[in-house]
Formats: structure tokens, sequence, C-alpha cells
């Protein structure tokens, strides 16, 4: 101690003579010339002075180390830049399916059944640990992600009941759209309707209310006739029409944020093959065919290809009792449909990786170009230069040849045909608006598109295809984007899309910055315009905290809030249940 008090004090009177001593002098514009002519004396001078900076430096140095109480092994250890600590072996890294959202949590739960999911919620709520479910992580925006504590009924898979007669099924919440539909095929049943993909959770997909396309046809939450929820503050509620109607719709499409859904009950119809038409269209035509499109068809979508006047139009009906499924012979083969994004594939690898390129690579590591499915050539394509307008309206325009030489028929089970390939990683926004009804379209839905095109080529966005658009009839389910007192009402739905083609950050960064320009665009010109709202499991929290405010009174506009705020105090008023997304679409003056 007194070693360290002396040096303290040595320190303080050196520190004295430095401050009292006046500025070096400033050094001339050529050190060259002012060595060379420079006197003896004067560098004599100028070298003691840089002397006794350095002895100073020394000094401080040494005090310092002698002063601190470092242990004795730390003195000799060897120094490590730049080391990264391991990640604990109970932490979990959980991220959404196109990895634009990830988390980090030490309590990821998965329950094996009721009891365990009840004793859970009832555990974490006493202790106000957070609970979010989280279905397969498939939505976009990462809805059901909570870095405090996540629940998973991955494990709750099961088939309860089955009732043929009646054409329902009961299931444990957990079990995926797949899965379930292939246990009860043997009952010769099958889902009403289907969205793109079938990874998804049955809770999950009805709590976010996905849908299908159908103008006919309701979202899937319209399918689900009771539900059983485990509540922080009530335990398990059974809920069904008869069983507290108000709160059995509102909580159909509850966001998880009114209990964790452990079982549902669904209502089923006959298992059936379809016939799924593709056809190649404009929109001169689209506006003299629209209305009896959506009337004729069980399912029909379109896509649209930016920057080209392409519209794939996509019906699928059941196959005719009488005639049979269609005899069609396809004008092209799969090569021959392939055969020009394949050559701008080429092409566009000599371009912009300046070697020769033949259909098999000289590298027998490289794929063969024709082992690629054309989603996946597109990726390709895209991620030479996505953010290069004109590069990605060649890619477009490959993609609206492809189409033209896919025309045709496809037979299939409907959980074969309803599907579709996405693509790969990829930033995405849907809207949900009001589309007349099937008798009296309002044709809203294709003026929606006209200005969306034309938004997009005024803006030189560079937007990839396909812009999406399905339908729905409308859904009882106050907090659906479809939900409508009015039964003829249908909505159309339209998605807008940039993929993520590489794990390249910066490339990624480039392109999510891009996406969310373009969705501003559409945000700022069209969704009030057509009372347009955004698909919950792709709506995204603004960062701007008044853009939040400005969101918060747009949903108010829509949907019933302060109901869905009020069974959220009831039901989870500890709020483990949330997490900061849900907290900042529906702020509670409450807050936990």
């Amino acid at each position: 101690m007194f070693r360290s008090l002396s040096l303290k004090r040595s320190f303080q009177n050196h520190l004295r003579t430095l401050i009292h001593c006046p500025p070096p002098p400033p050094l001339p514009f050529s050190p060259i010339r002012t060595l060379s002519t420079a006197s003896s004396s004067s560098s004599d001078s100028e070298l003691r002075k840089y002397l006794g900076y350095t002895a100073l430096l020394i000094f401080c140095g040494a005090a310092t180390y002698y002063s601190f109480p470092f242990p004795e092994n730390a003195k000799h250890k060897k120094a490590q830049i730049f080391r990264y600590a391991p990640l604990p072996e109970d932490l979990h890294t959980v991220s959404n399916w196109s990895g634009t959202h990830e988390v980090q949590t030490r309590h990821f739960h998965q329950p094996e059944n009721l009891q365990q999911l009840e004793e859970l919620v009832k555990e974490s709520n006493e202790k106000r640990a957070k609970l979010r479910p989280v279905g397969s992580g498939l939505s976009p925006n990462g809805i059901g992600l909570a870095r405090e504590g996540m629940v998973n009924l991955a494990l709750m898979d099961k088939v309860v009941e089955v009732d043929k007669e009646k054409k329902r099924v009961r299931v444990q919440a957990g079990i995926r759209v797949q899965q379930l539909v292939d246990e009860i095929k043997e009952y010769g049943l099958t889902l009403q309707n289907f969205a793109s993909i079938r990874e998804q959770q049955i809770g999950g997909i009805l709590q976010v209310g996905a849908h299908g396309t159908g103008a006919k046809l309701p979202p899937i939450d319209e399918q689900v006739i009771s539900m059983k929820i485990v509540t922080p503050a009530k335990g398990t509620v059974e809920l069904s029409k008869e069983k507290d109607p108000e709160l059995f719709y509102l909580a159909r499409c509850g966001l998880g944020g009114l209990g964790v859904v452990a079982e549902v009950t669904i209502q089923c119809v006959e298992r059936q093959e379809l016939v799924e038409h593709t056809t190649v269209s404009n929109l001169k035509d689209l506006k003299r065919n629209h209305k009896k499109l959506l009337s004729d068809n069980k399912h029909v979508k379109y896509l649209y290809v930016p920057y080209t006047d392409t519209v794939v139009v996509v019906t699928c009906n059941p196959v005719s009792k009488w005639r049979g499924p269609p005899k069609f012979k396809p004008k092209y083969t799969k090569d021959e449909a392939m055969q020009h994004v394949r050559e701008l594939y080429k092409e566009s690898l000599k371009k912009y990786r300046a070697r020769e390129i033949t259909t098999k690579s000289p590298d027998i590591n490289e794929p063969d170009i024709n082992e690629f499915s054309f989603t996946e050539l597109r990726d390709k394509l895209l991620a030479l230069d996505p953010l290069n307008k004109d590069h990605v309206m060649k890619v477009n325009q490959a993609e609206a040849e492809f189409w033209r030489k896919s025309e045709g028929y496809r037979i299939g089970w409907s959980d074969e045909i309803l599907g579709f390939d996405c693509g790969g990683q990829q930033w995405v926004s849907e809207t949900c608006f009001p589309a007349g009804t099937l008798s009296k379209p309002s044709m809203k839905d294709l003026e929606y598109i006209e200005e969306l095109k034309q938004l997009i080529e005024k803006e030189q966005i560079p937007a990839p295809a396909p812009i999406e658009q399905r339908w729905t009839a409308r859904s009882q389910s106050p907090m659906s984007p479809a939900s409508s007192s009015r039964e003829e009402d249908i909505f159309s739905w339209v998605g807008i899309i940039m993929y993520l083609p590489t794990m390249d950050a910066r490339q990624r960064k480039d392109i999510t910055e891009e996406f969310f320009h373009y969705r501003h665009l559409t945000q700022a010109q069209l969704w009030d315009k057509y009372s347009a709202y955004e698909h919950w499991a792709k709506i995204e929290v603004p960062k701007d905290k008044e853009e939040v405010e400005a969101l918060q009174a747009r949903l108010k506009l829509r949907f019933p809030v302060d109901a869905y705020n009020k069974a959220r105090r009831e039901l989870d008023p500890n709020r483990i249940l949330s997490n900061n997304m849900l907290e900042k679409l529906f702020p509670l003056s409450d807050n936990v």
C-alpha cells in the first residue's frame, strides 16, 4: 500500500510539471528539411524532451501495473485478441424459416401432454416468466418468437378422435398440416383448404388467420368448430359456438395472446382429386373474365410477373365424376419450358463471373444445371445481382416464358395440388382487402394490381416475380383480416416479395433495405385507399415511435382491439404469453 501511495504522489508531481510546461512547437511542413538544417543544440534539446516523454510513459505503465491487484497467474497469460466465448449449452437459437428473425433463449419448453402443458403455464404464471407460444417458425415476421421464453407443442401432435360420419377430427394443436392430412386420409377425409405450404402446426396456422384460395372458401380459422386453450389465469378453457361464443370467435385468431391452443376440432371434407389448370393471360383479358373465374372455380389464384403483361391463372376443381380427368398432351416438355431460364443463367454467369459455363459444369462439385428446379434456378439467377432492376427484369421475362411453356393440366389429391413452391428464403408482405361479393365483384382487386405494377415501374423497383393474388370468403373471427358480418363478402389477398438468395450478410442487408422501401411505397399509396391490412404472420413493427403509434391507431379502425385487450387482461394478466411484437401492436396501459 505504501509503495502504491508513493507512486501516486510521484505521478502527480510529474503531471504538474507537464501541465506547466509549454506545448511542443509544431512540426515544420517538411521533416526531412528540418533534419538537414537544424543546429546541433536544437537537436539535443528535442532529443532530451522526447526521451523525457518516453521515460514518463514507462514510469506510468509501471505504476499502473504494480498498483492494480491482478492475480499472480494473470500477469503471465498470453493475450488473445478477438476471442469469442462459446454459447452456453442451455442456450437455444430459434429463428423463423427465412432467417429474418432470430432469438436466443434458455427457456424453450416442449410439453408432451395436456397435463404437462397445464403445469407449465401455471408455474410460469406464478413466476411471471414469459411463455410465448411458437409453432413451426414459418411466419415471415417471427410473431411467435420471444427471447425470455417459448413453448412449442411439437410433441403434442396426435389425432385424438375422428368422427367419419360428421367429417370432424379432434387433434392436438402441435400436429403439422401434412401429418394430419396423411393420418386422416384412410378415413376418406381431408382439410377444406390449404395454405401454400404444409409444415405449419395446426395451432399456429389457426392463430395467425392463415388462408388458402377460393372466393367461396373462408380462411382456415373458419374450419375450427371448437378448441381447448390453456390460459394463465383460468386454466384450461373449452370454447365453441355453444360455449362462450364471443371468446371462441375472438380466440380462433388470437395471435397466441389469449391462451396456448392445446386441442382443436376441425370440420373436414371428403378427400377428392383435383384438376389444376394453368394458363397465361393478361390484365386486359382478366377484366373481361374475372367474375366468371371467381364464381366458376373452387380454387383460383393469379400470379403477376412485374415488368411484363404476363398473368398466370391457376384454377383447381374436383375431377368430374362423369367426364373424368381431361385428356391433354403438353405442348412443351419440362426441359423445353426450362430452356430460356437455363440459357439466361449461363449467360449471366459469363457476365458476372467472367468464365465459360457449359450445361454440365466442369467442376464435379457443382451440380448439373439440369438438376435445378425452376425456383432454385431463379434464386441462383437473382443471387448474381438481386438489386439490379435490369437484371431482375431479365429474370422476370425468363419466368414469363417458363409459364407460357408450362400451360396445361395436373391431376392429384387436394393436399398435393393446392401446394405452391414459394422459392427460397424471402421477405414478403401480404395485404387483405374487401373485393365486393361473389355475385358482384367490386373489381378493386384488379385495380389494386394495376396501381401496384405502375408503382413498381415508376419507382424502378427491382421487384421479382410473382406478385401473388388469392381470394377467400369472409371469416367470423373478428381478429381475422377477412372478418365481416356480411356472409356474401369476399376478400382479396395480395403478396409482394423479395428473395434472400444468398447468405452473404451485406447482400441480405441491402435486399432487406430495398424490400422495406418497396413495402413502404405500397403502404403509402395503396393501403388506406383500398382498406388493406397486413396478414398477421407478415406484419412488421416499425422502429420509429411515431410510425408505431400510427400503426396502432390504424389497427383500431379495423379490429376490436379493446375487446382483444380486455380478454388478454382477464386470461393473461401477467402477460406471460406476450412478446415485444404483441405489446407494440396492442399496448396496454398497465404494462407489466
